[in-house]
């Protein structure tokens, strides 16, 4: 009788033991699956972020050529009304 108590006692113990070593590998791949999940998720933002200053950086190019013309654009202004401003005295208006 004590040896049915005890295969019985045994087999218990053995199936249980494979029941918690089955579920700790689930978890344990299910934590990595996630782990890989964040830094693919990562690589993708930082990869969006990296499109996104360059885009800005050629944009902000773009601008400062722009803002050159216009600085260029007043200067020339800027002589034109002094040369008007000096011909209109002379002239006597």
């Amino acid at each position: 009788m004590e040896n049915i108590y005890s295969v019985i006692i045994t087999a218990l113990t053995v199936l249980t033991g494979t029941g918690a070593w089955r579920y700790y590998e689930k978890r344990a791949q299910k934590r990595e699956e996630s782990e890989n999940f964040m830094r693919n998720d990562c690589r993708t933002r930082i990869a969006k972020l990296e499109a996104l200053l360059q885009k800005s950086s050629e944009e902000k190019e773009i601008m400062r050529e722009q803002i050159l013309k216009l600085v260029e654009e007043v200067s020339t202004l800027r002589v034109e009304i002094k040369y008007l401003m000096e011909n209109g005295k002379n002239k006597g208006l």
